[in-house]
């Protein structure tokens, strides 16, 4: 593939269908065959995740419920039950278990799994993957995809390549070709902005990034230089890693038109409160510290912080404090493009045993192992 050879590991990344509304179907008869949306039918209620029939009219998660209901005008709105997912979610999380210790979550529907030793014996990974899909829809009555991969950057894309209910296997040898043929919008960690640069520059495939030098990705993309380089010739040493610690849950939103009124900002918070209170419900994390993020029209970023002696309590008190926090920039004259809350201080207690985890470099060694029988 390319002078940096890869450490040689057998990855499954799979990732639930449309977990939330496939939980909420399976659970009501009547919603099946129906476009559900998980979430708030309010004015300023968000999509937290939408069935396949919803998506069909262009149905996404985090969009406003407002925005969602006038693209599906019989789209029915169920609100969120996280324990019924995390039930779900830990069932899932067994039969991982059957078959490695090297397990990765990411959220409550999607976890890396490291099977280059897998306890079973199986020997290869494409019928791990496949016991593993048929394991979940016995027990839970759910479909899941899964990609079968030398490492997690490339699993994780090919878990999304046949979904739903789909399995994708790339093989070291297809590995950079496979990458090449991709939008780049599908990398992970290329954002909206991100990709929106790279389309201004000419590179729209994974192949267009290849074509340029680090010095030149240094240049455009500053710290992301190295991961991209590495993304775009299918390189990722990162490790299954099961013990990883979260430091943070947030999430934040870009404006295509600046807001400005004390109103629409604070309507504006409400919905960002909507969706990274949802991350945190969903991960199962706490913490005593809430930083609230702005970015003025003029590119400027500020924060504001908040430090509790404890755990922030509940959802009104998370928004409370960012509320707080955004009125100490109150008015802002210039006009605000982005806002963004974070809980972070997570109490790391008990973390091991809980979903989510944190972006994480491309960075870690593990002895190379054999990849044998993958296609099997």
């Amino acid at each position: 593939m390319t002078d940096e050879t890869p450490p040689i590991r057998k990855i499954i990344h799979v990732d639930m269908d449309a977990f939330y509304a496939s939980v909420e179907q399976r659970d009501n008869p009547d919603l099946r065959g129906k476009p559900v949306a998980v979430g708030g039918s309010s004015k300023r209620g968000v999509v937290a995740a939408a069935s396949y029939e919803a998506r069909a009219f262009g149905v996404k998660s985090a969009m406003p419920s407002i925005a969602a209901q006038r693209r599906c005008p019989d789209l029915v709105f169920v609100k969120p039950r996280f324990e019924a997912y995390r039930s779900v979610s830990r069932q899932i999380r067994e039969i991982f278990a059957r078959h490695t210790d090297l397990i990765e979550p990411l959220a409550l529907d999607e976890a890396y799994l490291d099977v280059s030793e897998d306890k079973q014996g199986i020997g290869s990974a494409v019928k791990i993957a496949k016991a593993i899909r048929a394991a979940i829809r016995e027990e839970t009555g759910l479909t899941a995809s899964a990609g079968v991969s030398y490492n997690k950057f490339i699993a994780k894309l090919a878990s999304d390549q046949n979904k739903p209910d789909g399995l994708c296997v790339i093989l070291p040898e297809q590995g950079e070709a496979f990458v090449a043929t991709l939008p780049v919008r599908r990398f992970h960690g290329v954002g909206p902005r991100t990709a929106e640069k790279m389309q201004r520059l000419g590179i729209h495939t994974g192949a267009d990034l290849r074509a340029m030098s680090e010095e030149w990705l240094q240049r455009n993309f500053g710290s992301s230089s190295s991961y991209l380089f590495k993304a775009a010739r299918g390189i990722d040493h990162r490790r299954v890693n099961p013990s990883r610690e979260r430091k943070s849950v947030g999430g934040e939103l870009t404006y295509f038109n600046d807001k400005q009124s004390n109103e629409e900002l604070r309507a504006a918070l409400d919905e960002i409160v909507d969706i990274v209170w949802r991350r945190i419900e969903s991960s199962g994390v706490q913490g005593r510290t809430v930083v609230m993020k702005a970015r003025y029209s003029d590119f400027r970023t500020l924060t504001r912080s908040k430090s509790l002696t404890r755990n922030v309590a509940d959802r009104p008190e998370f928004s409370a404090i960012g509320h707080a926090l955004l009125d100490q920039i109150l008015p802002a004259e210039m006009g605000i493009r982005l806002l963004g809350l974070t809980l972070g201080g997570i109490d790391q207690s008990g973390q091991n045993d809980r979903t989510g985890a944190a972006a994480e470099p491309l960075v870690g060694v593990q002895p190379s192992l054999p990849f044998d029988n993958i296609e099997n």
